[in-house]
């Protein structure tokens, strides 16, 4: 499958969500193409990458990024630790493997429901899915349509497949019911 779709959706939702993402965390063993992304916006927004260690996260200060984009495992430790980073507005995106995980997925929604006020899961648009965690913004209500359009060279992302990428069916709706908060 085409890994700008995934470089795109991980970085541009977020940015697209948040109202100012000046410092922006990428969590990742791979970030390259993910700073890539970043540097499509036109605003001066700051970027710190660190590997997918829990270690380099446990040295970062509090209450420091607007937007983190986390590829590192999610287990209670490490969420406590991203929120502890993530400042009171912010946003917060993580790759998950399927919604067919419905326990393992509602684990992780259930955790970090103790810290933001939206979790949803979204389409990447290249058969795989990610959560957004926000502790303010909503995805699709909030998404700032001025900053989606004024973005270049994109292959995938645009203001359309933003909020339909949080479209989800019923069956998902009804197995995630608690879980998800929109």
């Amino acid at each position: 499958m085409k890994d700008f779709i995934y470089n795109e959706m991980m970085v541009h939702v977020p940015l697209c969500t948040h109202k100012e993402p000046n410092n922006v965390l990428i969590i990742s063993s791979e970030a390259a193409p993910l700073v890539e992304e970043i540097q499509k916006h036109n605003d001066d927004i700051s970027c710190e990458v660190i590997s997918a260690d829990v270690n380099a996260l446990r040295e970062i200060e509090n209450n420091r990024f607007d937007v983190i984009i986390s590829e590192l495992a999610n287990d209670a430790a490490v969420l406590a630790h991203l929120n502890r980073v993530l400042k009171d507005e912010g946003v917060l995106v993580t790759p998950i493997a399927s919604l067919d995980n419905v326990d393992e997925n509602s684990n992780l929604m259930s955790i970090l429901g103790k810290y933001a006020k939206i979790i949803m899961p979204y389409n990447l648009g290249n058969c795989s899915m990610a959560l957004l965690a926000s502790k303010e913004y909503h995805p699709t209500a909030d998404i700032i349509l001025q900053r989606a359009d004024m973005l270049d060279d994109l292959s995938y992302y645009n203001s359309d497949i933003h909020p339909a990428a949080f479209a989800m069916g019923n069956y998902i709706r009804k197995e995630y019911l608690g879980s998800i908060k929109n």
